[in-house]
């Protein structure tokens, strides 16, 4: 216990240490971790052996990663990804392993170990770039998000190479497969497990399924996944429910822990990637009410886990291996970053990708990655690789990831050269209809769809701001990306069908024109829109809107209601006040757009200022004398001073 302890306080004392001094140099936290790993690893040795057992424990945040990645995700938005999926995923993984195969054939190795070294190659750090993009807002980019396709399709790859591995060994692949290289990234943690019970039936089952036929193991794939998918949708609101029976908020964290690794274990079974399988099931839970509650529940989790699994790998560099042969592993990393980045740029131009997404997609993804850990050690076993060409190769793999917080510096660097030629980012493809169709969700707009959704009325919302988008959609607001100002955005979202339209853009301009643009493609809609002041409510009144909401006017009407009744008004009176000069304010406004001219100052147009002075007398005196004022004394105060440009009510139809 007090070794365990012991260990504990190593590990956090060294995250401690070096994470902060990574963040606050720009390096981000995954260097901290890694650089915390050699620390108490190669350089000071204050961790040993464990730090290998430790490693299979830390590779679960990866699952949990994804479980809550695919949480982000709908099934639909999965469906649209299958373009970036098949084409830049399967296209990097296959053109990697080719070139690398072909390379290391060069080399002079057998066809069999090449084949198994471009596997080890071709996959990239799911880990390390998914948290350094999100750590540096990277993720909403095209360069981001085409990364993450890539880095799905490598989890999904891994599967068939696991599977072909052991077909290398038949044509007699090299080495005597007890090298010392394969220390403690092998494809199977749980040793610790095999002196008992549990492990022996894991063991059976294992040894059951594997004499299956093709087509039985094929129905077993199937059932595990079908279990996972019907149990998301079917099965978690019991179990949810059931535990709230506790009340104890613990027992929700433990229900959703239970969940992710009750995934896990099941892939495991049937031979299928654990982080695959949280993935999945993260994708099934993406629209269930339990959503939010599981990512709160799981991220803390993640995060440690994931934090943890960087410190093993940098304790687990071996730099006697380095020492020993320091070309070889240099020219191994360098070799492999160079010939990932040129795949990986020679993809984006095909992609069409420019500027900085193209830089982010090829060097994000130009190391290996976590799951070369257990390629190797499956290679080792079935003797496909030598014991010292595997020390090479696990070094080669740590080595390129401990890089990769390096490559994201270098490409803030020519991010830099290069600046606003990045694309905008692919708009959502909208599948769903409504007679309310809202343009902008900002604080304005939101507050609209929130109250639509409290009553039950649906709304197609349509922003173009992806991180408004984003974080609506954390709170259950289904938001589509799309600049609404494009006729086929809205033709998609249903403009010729809709009753209502919400015009809440931050962009006065282009609220303007979007409410030219939808009175003309239907002229049958009720258009409300918000105005910023009175000149923007005159332009939104002569190009079609039939209500329009000066952002600030009610709740300053509100705020002087409180200070009436705060100077000893009764709220009787102090309402019928606000009443009255909200009426008259609105009145005045309609007179007033209809003799506002664009571009003409006040001076210039007499009829405006007359109109406006004559509705500042107006509602002076109707109000001085609805609450027994003097009159006359009122008329002598206030001259004969115009109104003026303050913010106001502006209705076509009776608005605000």
């Amino acid at each position: 216990m007090e070794s365990f302890l012991f260990q504990a306080a190593i590990y956090l004392g060294a995250a401690t240490l070096c994470v902060p001094l990574a963040v606050r140099f720009g390096l981000g936290s995954v260097l901290g971790y890694l650089v915390a790993g050699i620390l108490i690893g190669p350089v000071t040795g204050l961790v040993g052996s464990e730090t290998e057992d430790l490693q299979h424990f830390a590779e679960f945040g990866v699952v949990m990663m994804l479980f809550i990645i695919g949480l982000e995700l709908e099934p639909r938005a999965l469906w649209d990804m299958r373009v970036r999926l098949v084409g830049l995923g399967v296209g990097q993984i296959l053109l990697t392993l080719g070139a690398i195969a072909v390379a290391a054939y060069t080399l002079g190795f057998a066809w069999q170990t090449s084949i198994a070294i471009g596997m080890i190659f071709a996959l990239s750090s799911t880990a390390i770039v998914m948290q350094t993009l999100s750590e540096k807002d990277l993720t909403p980019t095209r360069g981001g998000r085409s990364a993450f396709s890539v880095l799905l399709a490598q989890d999904i790859a891994v599967i068939p190479m696991l599977a072909l591995m052991p077909l290398l060994a038949m044509g007699g692949g090299q080495g005597d497969g007890h090298g010392d290289g394969g220390g403690g990234h092998g494809a199977h943690g749980g040793e610790s497990m095999s002196d008992g019970e549990s492990a022996e039936m894991i063991a059976d089952f294992t040894a059951w399924s594997a004499t299956l036929p093709g087509w039985g193991m094929t129905l077993l794939t199937v059932g595990a996944v079908a279990v996972v998918v019907l149990g998301g949708i079917f099965l978690t609101r019991h179990v949810f429910n059931f535990a709230a029976m506790a009340r104890l908020r613990e027992m929700q964290t433990v229900v959703s822990l239970l969940f992710v690794i009750g995934v896990a274990v099941l892939m495991s079974l049937v031979g299928l990637s654990p982080a695959l399988g949280a993935f999945l099931a993260g994708v099934v839970l993406a629209n269930s009410e339990f959503r939010h509650e599981l990512e709160a529940d799981i991220e803390p989790f993640k995060g440690i886990l994931l934090g943890l699994f960087f410190i093993t790998v940098g304790a687990g560099i071996d730099f006697g291996t380095l020492l020993g042969a320091p070309f070889t592993v240099l020219g191994t990393v360098a070799g492999l970053i160079l010939i990932k980045g040129v795949i990986l740029f020679g993809l984006a131009l095909v992609f069409r990708m420019t500027g900085r997404d193209r830089i982010l997609f090829t060097l994000s993804l130009a190391q290996a990655g976590e799951f070369g850990f257990v390629l190797v050690s499956v290679a080792i076993q079935d003797r496909v690789v030598t014991g010292d060409l595997a020390a090479i190769l696990l070094l080669s793999v740590a080595l390129s990831m401990l890089l990769t917080p390096l490559l994201f510096i270098l490409y803030e660097q020519l991010a830099r050269f290069v600046k606003g030629t990045a694309e905008p980012l692919e708009e959502d493809e909208i599948h769903e209809r409504a007679q309310i169709i809202i343009a902008g969700v900002g604080r304005f707009g939101q507050v609209v769809q929130r109250l639509l959704h409290g009553v039950g009325l649906p709304a197609v919302v349509l922003d173009k701001d992806y991180e408004t988008i984003q974080l609506m959609r954390r709170f259950g607001i289904k938001t589509y990306l799309g600049d609404p100002t494009r006729p086929e955005l809205l033709n998609a979202a249903g403009l010729a069908e809709a009753r209502i339209l919400v015009v809440a853009l931050d962009d006065k301009a282009d609220a303007v024109r979007l409410v030219k643009m939808a009175r003309a493609a239907n002229p049958d809609i009720h258009i409300i829109a918000r105005g910023y002041d009175r000149v923007h409510v005159y332009e939104l009144y002569r190009a079609g809107a039939d209500q329009i909401v000066r952002e600030m006017f009610d709740s300053s009407l509100r705020a002087g209601r409180y200070v009436l009744e705060k100077m000893g008004w009764s709220e009787t009176e102090a309402y019928e006040a606000r009443e009255a000069f909200f009426r008259h304010d609105r009145q005045a406004l309609l007179d007033l757009a209809k003799l506002w001219k664009p571009g003409v100052p006040i001076s210039k147009n007499p009829d405006y200022a007359a109109k406006a002075r004559e509705h500042s007398r107006g509602l002076e005196n109707a109000l001085l004398t609805r609450f027994g004022e003097d009159k006359d004394a009122a008329e002598a105060a206030l001259g004969d001073a115009p109104s003026g440009q303050e913010d106001g009510p502006a209705p076509k139809a009776a608005g605000h």
